[in-house]
């Protein structure tokens, strides 16, 4: 069948993570006194599956679901996400999807399209669930064709990591909201000390984390809003590249790739042996659980190049188009959706909530930085970028580019190349 052999393709691996609605128990709809009390004792219990790869974050949310919605069990199915996607695929071809799930931007294009997923636009009218209540941005991640599949769950942003103690040695001012690509670069020389082994940046060939973001800053796009065509082989792409390779190349302020591979710039920072670099939301819990490091580290909005730029990814709930149970599942989605669910989760230790005005909670876990900033980059966000077949591009992505990396080839040449390899994948999805 066509729709298995599309779901057959490898799956990509990506990091991290729901608006108005009710979240007010089945029984609170029903009559009061005798009547509600008849009405509940003849309804038949139901229970429905929910899978994820973080479940453990949600212990308390299905608890409260299940306390306030008597018919309705839910039963959480929790995979290690290394291997959530390739036992998603089987589910999917056997048509024993869970019932509610989790999904990720660059995978619900691939499920969406080939009719795996129950599309909510009805169930949201219907319900008058406001999607105001979540970054618009997530709400697009999760939409296609005008309809939408997916209600935001959480999400995360990228911020400039940097180390206090390092630049109080330097004597350089903190990184804040006014910095731009010059600011960083001129830090960063001050901060790189060779003799102590320091670098003032790290530059590693990361998609998400880095190079997304300066080519959005660079004004460029790395796929057009339509899907179908790269951006990679635009001058604006071509210059938030080289911006990353001139600081290993020409400024010597990154370690190199080679060194980058060896040690992951996450632990050349936890380490003190990074004054700066870009990671998201989802550092803050770890770096706030390294002794040597949690009180020294803070975090500042990424810089601007041409203009503000950063991207947005998070995960959504969505129904299996197989369930036997629409209407509970749909319950359960909504009460997922609402900005109690939100809170319970944050407080758990869940991402930052996608719900408007909840993410007080999970900023309440980390007073000692500014992770205020991760909240504020999403109203200038832009949606991870997919396709229906993301992870073929995303090959071409790292096989590529680690040649203007390494400087084996100019930065132009390189994704011009890969615009070229991208759009002709592109051009397969069919």
């Amino acid at each position: 069948m066509a729709i298995l052999s599309m779901l057959a393709s490898t799956m990509v691996v990506v990091s991290a993570c729901g608006g108005s609605g009710s979240s007010t128990s089945t029984s609170s709809t029903m009559p009061s006194g005798d009547a509600k009390a008849a009405t509940a004792s003849t309804k038949e219990k139901v229970t429905i599956t929910y899978g994820g790869w973080g479940l453990d974050t949600m212990t308390d949310v299905i608890k409260d679901f299940n306390a306030t919605h008597p018919n309705i069990e839910v039963k959480a199915e929790n995979t290690p996400y290394k291997q959530y996607f390739t036992k998603l695929e089987t589910a999917a071809q056997g048509g024993t999807m869970p019932d509610v799930l989790w999904m990720n931007g660059p995978n619900f294009i691939k499920y969406a399209d080939n009719g795996m997923l129950k599309d909510l636009s009805d169930n949201i009218k219907k319900d008058q669930l406001d999607l105001k209540n979540y970054p618009s941005s997530l709400v697009s991640l999760y939409s296609l064709n005008g309809k939408y599949y997916g209600i935001p769950k959480d999400y995360d942003t990228i911020g400039l990591w940097y180390n206090k103690k390092l630049f109080d040695a330097k004597g350089v001012p903190y990184p804040d909201a006014t910095w731009d690509w010059n600011k960083l670069t001129e830090a960063a020389k001050k901060l790189t000390d060779p003799a102590k082994g320091i670098y003032g940046f790290a530059a590693p060939l990361m998609n998400q984390e880095d190079f997304y973001n300066t080519i959005l800053q660079a004004g460029g796009n790395i796929i057009s809003d339509d899907h179908k065509k790269s951006g990679y082989d635009q001058p604006e792409a071509i210059e938030g590249l080289k911006f990353l390779t001139d600081l290993i190349q020409v400024h010597k302020v990154s370690p190199t790739l080679a060194q980058m591979t060896e040690t992951a710039p996450s632990d050349m920072f936890t380490s003190g042996k990074l004054a700066m670099y870009f990671d998201g939301s989802w550092a803050a819990f770890t770096i706030n659980q390294n002794a040597d490091m949690k009180n020294y580290a803070d975090v500042a909005p990424l810089p601007k190049g041409k203009k503000q730029g950063v991207v947005i990814h998070g995960l959504g709930n969505v129904i299996s188009s197989k369930t036997k149970h629409p209407q509970e599942a749909w319950e359960f989605v909504k009460f997922l959706g609402s900005k109690q669910a939100a809170e319970i989760a944050a407080k758990q230790g869940g991402a930052i909530p996608a719900f408007k005005g909840s993410e007080s909670a999970w900023l309440a876990a980390f007073p000692q930085y500014h992770a205020q900033a991760f909240i504020d980059m999403a109203s200038y966000a832009t949606p991870y970028p997919v396709s229906k077949n993301t992870s073929v591009w995303n090959t071409y992505e790292t096989d590529i580019l680690k040649n203007a990396w390494t400087g084996d080839k100019p930065v132009a040449d390189a994704a011009k190349e890969l615009g070229a390899k991208m759009n002709q994948a592109l051009a397969a999805e069919k």
